[in-house]
């Protein structure tokens, strides 16, 4: 078995990898990182987001310092609102169920806008997100649900931006190369045992940082941490954050925390493959749910489609869909909200049906009940407080009255034709289960000290979401512990 020596060596090479691999650069010589994916589907779930990251601002010149292509006309024409630290601080109290850790959710909050800084010194370029968490009224565009910047290019935009400044700061990035084990004893962990071209090598390291994502790529373990079911689920992103990681790092006695039995699930394309798709991206995702309703096979409703805005429900309700009989739904749109529909639901690769009576929308919806459907719309439609006005920019209060299941915000009456309906089943993002860290982004063992030379970053942190997450955060927390563990490796390294 062949060897070799660097300072820091990370296990990934998405956006969390990057950062740690960026950030240990800044304090020594030799960086590697280790991608398991071949170079045509490198850069891990990163790849395939939308790029949303959310971040503290407190008015527009601190968007502009993250953003300075921003045009006097986009500032003229846009309300950008302020998002504050304890609007984030709440926003994740809030969603996780106060469960999420108070030491951690500091650094995640406090550091965002100087991580984000960092990242656009880096070469990384952020834009506003108009296309998606913007809509325009009275002439100009409100950005709502606290997430404002994007990563220019997406999630490939990002990924390709941050590959040529790893290559720009002499970063060494190895494709095709499966982390096997960890090299460790009593002193601590001094490298990884690596697959590559078909051969093992042993390299060493002064100090690993692992950021592999989380195990939702891993069916028999969706199955027996998120529970019976899972193991039915879409995949959104990549086919290779299968647990490894996690597993290398139990096994040298790291201690697991956080939501194990939880995840990140979404609404997506009933008829997507079973992993994602490069060439489609993010696109199987259907999340305008807010402005129609959701059918299950039986033709009822079975959840509050405007309880909140898009952000703060889309990460929760695919694991409702999946709960659903034959584990999917239909969305149902009129005429009236159709110009809100998001870009994912004019792609090719949709399960849609049109019609120009409700009566003839009922009986295309594959596999539902018809006359149970009818009698739901025709329910819902009566029950909508028509005397509210409509505002797709704030929770406006416009609900139904008397339904089983209510829903409390942009309620409208479907009577407008034609009428649109999309089929979706639950798309995993990421698990919310991982390995515990300190705030240094030390791995901690089960004994609660930490493990000399091992460091994590990334999707497979436990202890930051539980239930839920705010739309946009699950990149900044890469970004943040990233940076932070590669720091704390590169320093411990140098001594």
């Amino acid at each position: 078995m062949s060897t070799s020596q660097y300072d820091v060596v990370v296990v990934g090479a998405g956006n969390a990898a990057f950062c740690a691999a960026l950030s240990a650069r800044e304090r020594c010589e030799r960086v590697l990182m280790l991608e398991r994916a071949p170079q045509s589907e490198a850069g891990g779930n990163t790849r395939f987001t939308a790029g949303a990251m959310r971040v503290v601002y407190d008015g527009v010149e601190d968007l502009r310092r993250l953003m300075p292509d921003l045009t006097d006309d986009e500032i003229a024409q846009t309300d950008f609102g302020t998002y504050t630290e304890d609007q984030f601080f709440d926003d994740m109290a809030r969603v996780t169920q106060y469960r999420c850790d108070p030491d951690l959710t500091e650094i995640l909050v406090r550091r965002s806008r100087e991580t984000l800084l960092w990242m656009r010194d880096k070469g990384i370029r952020f834009v506003p997100i108009y296309g998606r968490q913007a809509f325009k009224v009275d002439g100009r565009f409100k950005f709502w649900g606290g997430l404002t910047v994007e990563a220019w290019g997406g999630g490939e935009g990002l990924v390709d931006a941050w590959t040529r400044s790893a290559r720009k700061h002499g970063v060494e990035l190895w494709y095709g190369a499966r982390a096997v084990s960890l090299v460790a004893d009593d002193d601590g962990v001094h490298g990884v045992r690596v697959k590559r071209d078909g051969r093992t090598v042993e390299v060493r390291a002064k100090s690993v940082v692992l950021a592999g994502g989380g195990f939702q790529a891993n069916p028999e373990w969706r199955a027996r941490y998120l529970g019976a079911g899972w193991e039915l689920a879409k995949v959104r992103g990549t086919r290779f954050n299968t647990g490894d990681v996690i597993r290398m790092a139990l096994d040298i006695g790291a201690a697991p925390v956080g939501n194990w039995s939880g995840c990140h699930a979404v609404g997506w394309e009933r008829n997507a493959p079973e992993f994602g798709d490069l060439a489609v991206g993010d696109q199987f995702q259907k999340h305008s749910y807010p402005f129609g309703i959701m059918l299950n096979a039986h033709g009822k409703r079975f959840v509050d489609e405007g309880a909140d805005f898009r952000n703060y429900t889309y990460a929760k309700y695919g694991r409702v869909i999946l709960e659903q009989p034959g584990q999917f739904a239909w969305q149902v749109f009129d005429a009236k909200v159709q110009h809100l529909l998001r870009d994912e639901y004019r792609i090719k690769q949709v399960t849609k049906v049109t019609a120009r009576t409700l009566e003839e929308l009922a009986g295309k919806l594959d596999d539902v009940d018809a006359a149970a459907a009818l009698a739901e719309i025709e329910a819902y439609n009566a029950a909508v407080q028509t005397d509210v006005p409509f505002n797709p920019n704030v929770k406006d209060g416009r609900g139904t009255r008397g339904l089983a299941v209510p829903k409390s915000n942009w309620a409208n009456v479907l009577d407008t034709p034609p009428f649109e309906a999309y089929a979706v089943t639950c798309g995993i993002t990421f698990t919310f289960g991982g390995l515990r860290i300190d705030t240094a982004a030390r791995v901690v063992s089960t004994d609660g000290e930490p493990i000399a030379g091992l460091y994590a970053a990334g999707e497979l942190v436990g202890g930051i979401f539980y239930f839920n997450y705010p739309g946009g955060t699950g990149l900044t927390n890469g970004a943040v512990f990233g940076r932070l563990a590669g720091a704390s490796a590169a320093a411990a390294a140098a001594k």
